[in-house]
């Protein structure tokens, strides 16, 4: 069963697991219900919506209280999203706005929510490094699209690298409100 630690969560998830036509968006009907054990599910089912397969997943939900969005969860690692995942995530919301707005006046509410999406999606990667390490371990790489991140630069996974990134996104962020 996927455990998901917030809906932000779960909606990442379901956007990194495309259909079998690659598509990713679907029309998601979303459950919450309890199971036999007393776990409560979050169900989200629809159509691929462009080849209209079904389309369904199914997360118990972590039983810590949420954080806020955009945050992913909470001071524990995601046990469904790899790091190099997160990073791939930080990396698209940051490169989807400008970084150092031109005037305050142009800027709007989604690109707040990119760089802070970003903000949280280095965040993310963070929570895999043991206190007692400098960097994500290998072995945190649970995904192709991970594990290719690191191979290619395991260098961005270190805690240094990563404090540098999120530090840069949250003053981007700052100029933003």
């Amino acid at each position: 069963m996927l455990i998901a630690r917030s809906s932000v969560e779960c909606q990442l998830y379901m956007d990194l697991h495309a259909c079998s036509c690659g598509e990713t968006k679907f029309d998601a009907e979303h459950v919450l219900r309890e199971d036999q054990e007393g776990r409560l599910l979050a169900v989200y089912a629809g159509s691929c919506a462009r080849c209209g397969l079904p389309r369904q997943f199914m997360f118990e939900l972590d039983e810590a209280i949420p954080p806020s969005p955009p945050a992913f969860g909470g001071p524990t690692a995601s046990r469904i999203i790899c790091p190099g995942e997160f990073l791939l995530v930080a990396e698209q919301a940051a490169a989807s706005v400008a970084l150092v707005p031109v005037a305050v006046a142009d800027q709007d509410d989604r690109d707040r929510l990119a760089v802070a999406t970003a903000v949280e999606a280095v965040t993310e990667v963070l929570k895999f490094i043991p206190d007692s390490m400098d960097a994500v371990p290998a072995d945190a790489f649970s995904s192709a699209v991970g594990r290719a991140a690191y191979t290619r630069e395991p260098g961005r996974f270190t805690r240094a690298r990563l404090e540098a990134t999120a530090s840069a996104y949250r003053e981007a962020l700052a100029a933003r409100l």
